[in-house]
């Protein structure tokens, strides 16, 4: 079969791979559309950030070349002995976290937390840039009728958005910010749309996301080549109840802190490739909060209502739709040069 797999920054390859088998307890799946992720573009630009390169990840057992995708959605094809949870033929979305069971976090329930923590698609043991996979059974969901294939493939991605508001201290009538409006920075407005926020501000220096962003439930929009957005934050509201940095720029998280209110919080949900340096005084006088937040926990069958109600919709979020042997000069190197893209899929076949 084929697969786009990663050797090193600025080298994925398409090329054919022995085609996986089913074991006790796993679950194939024939994938039918893979979105390429802001992590996978870190990866391709700047990694190895996740991928496992001299030593094997702990979980997976595997080093690059590993095969990349981890937002992606497909059928059953097979089942492993002991799968009870799927069957053959049934429509499926991934939830691709790598966790041991066993260490602390995974002992009370916060898998995302694992001590050896990794993602199917980026940690090794397979993805979703491929003709099929093989997951452990704990990481199909089932897809609700009605729910196409192109939804399936953000479920993980709006997994990640949902995640960061649920985690943030946001309350019906709260003010937000949004630093960034890619992909998880669109989908963070939406999911504040649903949480109740009243005014969402997006700040965003490409004008077609911005434009975005207010299709999407962006209530006011800054660009910070026009104007300073801290400045106009406070101005606007006297500063957000939360922000949430998104771009993974060490100058835009300093920004994001200092637009937010006394006692206010800034929730991180980038993956960065460098340090960021930050003012800590600019935390201490004010009593604000800062957290990151990591991939999602138990809230796959919650995104998938949202999509049933209306958010997280794929053709607002889709702009761009390829094959798998266009992965590097249709899908990569497009979202390094066109920042007017925001969902790139990948049909692997």
């Amino acid at each position: 079969m084929k697969a786009a797999r990663w050797y090193n920054a600025r080298d994925i390859r398409v090329e054919e791979v022995e085609e996986p088998k089913v074991e006790a307890g796993k679950v194939k799946i024939k994938v039918e559309w893979a979105g390429i992720c802001g992590s996978d573009l870190h990866e391709y630009a700047a990694g190895p950030i996740f991928v496992p390169v001299k030593t094997p990840h702990p979980l997976s057992r595997d080093v690059a070349p590993i095969i990349m995708g981890h937002e992606f959605c497909g059928r059953v094809v097979e089942v492993g002995e002991g799968v009870t949870k799927v069957k053959v033929g049934d429509p499926v979305a991934i939830e691709p976290v790598l966790r041991c069971g066993k260490c602390p976090a995974c002992k009370k329930g916060k898998y995302n937390l694992c001590e050896q923590l990794g993602f199917h698609g980026l940690s090794g043991g397979g993805g979703g840039f491929s003709e099929y996979t093989v997951v452990d059974e704990y990481m199909v969901h089932r897809m609700p009728e009605g729910l196409s294939f192109e939804q399936g493939a953000l479920v993980e991605p709006a997994a990640v958005a949902l995640h960061a508001v649920r985690m943030s201290k946001i309350k019906p009538g709260d003010t937000a910010a949004v630093f960034g409006t890619g992909p998880i920075g669109l989908l963070v407005i939406e999911a504040l749309k649903a949480a109740g926020a009243s005014e969402i501000y997006a700040v965003e220096i490409s004008k077609e996301r911005l434009q975005k962003a207010k299709e999407l439930g962006a209530t006011y929009v800054i660009n910070p080549k026009e104007e300073d957005p801290v400045n106009k934050l406070l101005d606007l509201t006297g500063g957000v109840d939360v922000a949430f940095e998104v771009t993974g720029i060490p100058a835009v998280l300093q920004q994001a802190i200092d637009s937010t209110a006394f006692e206010g919080e800034t929730v991180i949900v980038s993956i960065w490739e460098h340090e960021a340096g930050i003012q800590p005084n600019n935390i201490v006088m004010k009593e604000r909060n800062v957290k990151g937040i990591i991939a999602y926990r138990d809230i796959f069958p919650a995104v998938m209502e949202l999509m049933r109600q209306g958010y997280f919709q794929a053709e607002k979020l889709v702009t761009k739709r390829i094959k798998l042997d266009e992965i590097v000069t249709e899908g990569f190197e497009t979202l390094m040069k066109e920042k007017d893209q925001v969902k790139i899929l990948v049909k692997p076949e």
